[in-house]
């Protein structure tokens, strides 16, 4: 196939939460932070780009084909069957910080699956379209949990198979209310996962795997089991030498009752303070204190030319 079916389209994407204390690589919510990207195809050379940026990232990110939504977009579209790479423009608008752990890749990257589909004359929301973009977005990500929960919105489980990536997305209890506590400092996930050790005490491992179950039933049904759910030996403690300041915020927040983790690989500190407005009295200098609902909706595509 060459010619694509739909010109302009418009994609909204929410950033997202990942681990949950133990959910390592499998928990995930949506937030509402979202980033908005115009998409649409121009002449020009064959796989070329020009791209502006507001927001998040604006004078850092690349300007042209380098753009990882416009690489994700050319990718995707081949995956699709579209053999020749059209020449796009595109303009983004970023409210997801960078490097913080709320998912600004995750959300760039199922942007650019979101508008390679919408060009294509497809729903991406579509069941059968879901799977493949899930896979293919987790494929890049390297996991699934962030990535499903800016496909599909809500709280997501996410886990692998041999050959594909899957998840399921489950509606929050009504007063999960996630509150991010962002720092000034960028994050590298890769840097930060290097701080991880390849085998953990099998004691540590059982523990996991009980609070993860736990986090499933507290997030859906019992926000008043979160404080035990969000409790973890499995990644959060290894962190810390990168995040002293995020790890002692979290400890802090655990300390006056109120259910925190290290949102993803951080420095951001995710708090599920339930039943009450504030954070228990906790100093937060340093941090930006974010009240996020949770976003139930997930990517929402427009389709506009």
């Amino acid at each position: 196939m060459s010619a694509l079916p739909v010109t302009a389209v418009r994609v909204v994407v929410p950033g997202s939460t990942a681990n949950l204390g133990s959910g390592f690589d499998a928990l995930g919510m949506a937030l509402s932070l979202h980033d908005a990207v115009s998409a649409r195809v121009v002449d020009g050379a064959p796989g070329t780009a020009t791209v502006s940026v507001r927001g998040q990232g604006a004078g850092a990110l690349p300007g042209d084909e380098r753009h990882l939504v416009v690489r994700v977009v050319h990718d995707t579209l081949a995956e699709l069957g579209f053999s020749s790479p059209p020449a796009l423009e595109l303009h983004c608008e970023n409210n997801i910080p960078h490097s913080r752990g709320l998912g600004s890749s995750a959300a760039a990257i199922i942007a650019g699956i979101a508008i390679a589909h919408g060009l294509a004359g497809l729903d991406p929301r579509d069941p059968v379209n879901a799977q493949r973009a899930l896979h293919l977005a987790a494929l890049r990500e390297g996991h699934a949990d962030n990535v499903a929960a800016s496909l599909h919105g809500g709280f997501v489980l996410a886990w692998r198979e041999p050959e594909s990536f899957r998840a399921v997305s489950l509606r929050p209890h009504a007063d999960i209310a996630p509150v991010a506590l962002v720092p000034q400092v960028e994050s590298s996930t890769r840097t930060t996962r290097g701080l991880l050790p390849d085998n953990v005490p099998h004691a540590d491992a059982a523990f996991a795997a009980g609070r993860a179950a736990l986090t499933v039933e507290a997030i859906t049904r019992r926000p008043d089991l979160l404080l035990e759910a969000t409790e973890d030996r499995l990644h959060q403690d290894y962190r810390e030498p990168a995040w002293p300041e995020t790890v002692a915020l979290m400890r802090k927040l655990r300390a006056a009752g109120i259910a925190a983790a290290v949102s993803g690989a951080g420095p951001t500190v995710l708090a599920l303070p339930v039943g009450r407005e504030d954070l228990g009295g906790v100093e937060t200098g340093g941090f930006q204190v974010l009240r996020l609902p949770v976003d139930t909706r997930g990517v929402q595509l427009h389709v506009e030319g």
